[in-house]
């Protein structure tokens, strides 16, 4: 059993490889928050026609917390609008039932290794050097899952590796 542990640290350190965005497309990129406590992974949405322009789950550190994450493009202008929720009821739902598992709700916003705050990336997209989720923090302080999460994350997330 000790020779495996090698194998097994090889192999996470080949699944997920620090790289420059330019490197990385959108649906690869794994963020994480200035404390460490906060891993925010993006995967592929798997369907062209969905609603949804961008699909992630959050880690929480030192918890158990998987947090579903959705990008749906809406508004006017259209932009890149974010909800980060724990355990939310599938099928039909009411809007209070959706608003008792929100976490976070918000525009997402890109920062480019030059400082321009833009739009989220969508798939097939080159990814952003960092995220921005303004409130990400004060709002992870007043859901559902405080407690549990006894840190709140910073609200800008920086590339911290690419999926393969």
């Amino acid at each position: 059993m000790r020779h495996a542990a090698p194998a097994l640290i090889l192999g996470m350190l080949l699944a997920v490889t620090p790289v420059a965005a330019a490197d990385c497309l959108q649906e690869q990129a794994i963020y994480g928050d200035a404390g460490g406590a906060y891993e925010l992974r993006f995967e592929p949405v798997g369907s062209p026609s969905a609603a949804t322009s961008n699909h992630f789950k959050v880690k929480v550190a030192k918890t158990d917390l998987l947090l579903d994450g959705i990008v749906m493009q809406s508004g006017e202008p259209v932009r890149p609008n974010g909800m980060i929720m724990n355990n939310c009821p599938e099928g039909d739902v009411t809007g209070n039932e959706i608003a008792a598992c929100t976490v976070w709700e918000g525009v997402i916003y890109s920062i480019g290794t030059d400082g321009e705050v833009g739009s989220l990336p969508e798939e097939g997209r080159q990814a952003a050097a960092q995220l921005l989720l303004p409130d990400f923090g004060p709002a992870v302080r007043n859901s559902s899952i405080w407690g549990k999460a006894t840190v709140a994350p910073w609200d800008v997330l920086t590339l911290k590796g690419c999926a393969q």
